[in-house]
């Protein structure tokens, strides 16, 4: 293994290793929220999120491209770095867990509003901590799946050795 390699796979990577990987929860705990604050706030968690999700992909850019230094076909393996980087996240950090907090939030105020008489601050207060205990829940089935989808489709066309890592 050459130095280089050797130096990456040793340094911390701030967006995987470090509390900058909680901001790419942000859009979830803005869709717990969603009952209580308004509307531009939940957007801008989820501009926070992309954020994160958009500097991950240019660092793993970033890391392929001094990995793979002046080798012929450098900038497919950098740009294939940032595409899974990116997809990955964006479904996994994002879309996806975003919409499911969003649906898991929107039916628990329902049902709650259908079979309780709780006052709607409570209601509200109830369905946001409902959202924000079901987070810790989905993210290992989301990510396995997002690998899943990705193995099965994207990867494929250009190889498994390119994985995100």
């Amino acid at each position: 293994m050459d130095p280089t390699k050797e130096q990456l796979e040793k340094t911390v990577d701030i967006y995987r290793d470090t509390w900058v990987r909680f901001l790419g929860y942000a859009n979830e705990v803005g869709e717990a929220f969603r009952a209580l604050v308004p509307v531009s706030l939940v957007w801008g968690s989820y501009a926070v999120a992309t954020a994160y999700v958009t500097a991950d992909a240019v660092d793993k850019g970033k890391k392929a491209a001094v990995a793979h230094g002046d080798n012929p076909g450098r900038t497919t393996k950098v740009a294939v770095a940032v595409v899974d980087t990116f997809v990955w996240q964006a479904l996994a950090s994002v879309i996806i867990p975003g919409f499911t907090i969003n649906r898991v939030c929107a039916a628990s105020l329902y049902l709650l509003g259908r079979t309780t008489r709780w006052p709607l601050p409570i209601r509200k207060w109830t369905t946001t901590a409902i959202g924000l205990s079901t987070i810790p829940f989905i993210i290992t089935p989301i990510d396995r799946s997002v690998d899943y989808l990705l193995d099965s489709s994207l990867r494929k066309v250009y190889g498994d050795e390119e994985k995100h890592k």
